[in-house]
């Protein structure tokens, strides 16, 4: 498909959140509405996990990830959304305007608007400083349902599991589709991070749950042959394996922002943005995994969906962000991060409806929202790492000369 040098909308992505984005605008009547997708196929991860549950939010029932990011693609394309494939976007200008690198090589596009939904990406061994050699064997989750569902190849046949996230269990999954049999999963911490239902599924899948337990070192020359595990009671092991399959530790794929005139949020790793998802330019809009890592992908279609509804307005009223934004404010070093990051006082009426936040750790206690040092909203909690945690957004109408929202937590 050929690229347009102008458009309404450009969404940066073709995964879920990206997809709904572009679909739902088409059904509001913007006219020129085009993704922009660096891969082959639209579709995002769910491309890569053979198995279900996805689509239950979207089409009300039960699909495996292929069938699902088929679906999702088919409705674009019905709606009347471009779906432009095998383009990379290489550079984020002011208002609007991008550079992008195609097989036929670079040029640029101008848009109203841009949606980025460039989603998330998994922390590899060199960030997570393991040592060691560096043999074959050694992958992350989204490379190895790569390569079972889209190659058909198998890397390993013994593999360690490194991290007890949902997207591990995923792996356990892709495992058995693949006669892959894993000899151990392994966690850093005192229970696993997915909810606690799924620590039974590595002995209904005949796998070993180590906890308190966290790989130090991978051996191997040409190829893995054993991981390097140390105990929190001290000491360490090697358990003989052919491979080290990192998974979890999601982080936004926010390269483009980072070398963008846009600002970002450390904290959570994606763009700093406001209640609408608008980015510090005004013409730049994020939605789903971009903000915050990981949901689901039914969630980052829910949220490319709010995007929708919440951009359309801009391309008849823009928000200027000329008004100083009222800044959110943690006060609590267990809380990771919050998201949106500040709120636009004056705007438009639609808007997300809470705070989504996470905690670095186990958290009992209070949490709450004040405005001005007056508490406003509380709430008792008792939170576990990474999972999601909202506040509602309050009406700031009654609020003069609002600088900061403080989001507070008292541990008990």
């Amino acid at each position: 498909m050929s690229i347009p040098e102008t458009c309404d909308v450009a969404v940066v992505g073709g995964g879920p959140a990206g997809l709904a984005t572009a679909t739902r605008l088409k059904q509001l009547g913007v006219k020129d509405v085009v993704i922009l997708e660096r891969e082959s196929q639209a579709g995002g991860i769910p491309r890569h996990c053979g198995h279900p549950p996805f689509g239950m939010r979207e089409f009300k029932r039960f699909y495996s990830g292929p069938v699902y990011a088929a679906r999702l693609v088919e409705r674009a394309e019905k709606a009347g959304v471009k779906i432009v494939l095998n383009t990379s976007v290489v550079q984020l200008h002011e208002q609007g305007r991008l550079t992008i690198s195609t097989d036929n090589g670079v040029c640029d596009i101008q848009a109203k608007i841009v949606v980025l939904a460039t989603g998330v990406r998994e922390t590899p061994r060199s960030t997570r400083l393991i040592s060691g050699q560096r043999p074959m064997g050694v992958l992350t989750t989204g490379a190895l349902q790569s390569m079972v569902y889209l190659k058909q190849k198998i890397p390993f046949k013994r593999p360690v599991i490194v991290g007890s996230e949902l997207v591990s269990f995923s792996t356990l999954l892709t495992c058995r589709h693949a006669g892959i049999k894993p000899v151990a999963m392994i966690e850093a911490n005192r229970r696993v991070t997915a909810p606690s239902y799924t620590q039974f599924a590595p002995t209904l899948f005949g796998v070993p749950l180590y906890l308190e337990t966290r790989l130090v070192g991978i051996v191997g020359q040409e190829r893995v042959s054993a991981a390097r595990v140390a105990a929190i009671t001290g000491g360490e092991t090697d358990i003989e394996c052919d491979g080290i399959l990192f998974t979890g530790q999601f982080t936004p794929e926010a390269a483009l922002v980072r070398m963008s005139v846009l600002e970002l949020d450390q904290a959570s790793g994606g763009p700093r943005v406001n209640q609408f998802g608008q980015c510090s330019d005004p013409h730049y809009f994020a939605t789903g995994n971009l903000l915050r890592p990981v949901e689901t992908a039914g969630w980052s279609w829910a949220e490319g969906v709010q995007c929708a509804d919440m951009l359309a307005g801009a391309l008849t009223q823009p928000i200027s962000n000329d008004e100083k934004p009222i800044q959110v404010r943690i006060t609590h070093p267990l809380i990771k991060y919050s998201m949106p990051q500040v709120i636009t006082k004056a705007g438009w009426t639609k808007g997300m409806k809470n705070f989504q936040l996470r905690f670095g750790g186990q958290a009992k206690g209070v949490l709450s929202l004040s405005i001005k040092h007056k508490t406003v909203w509380t709430r008792k909690i008792d939170a576990l790492p990474e999972r999601r945690v909202l506040i509602p957004i309050p009406d700031l109408d009654s609020f003069s000369e609002t600088e900061t929202i403080e989001i507070n937590f008292e541990e008990k």
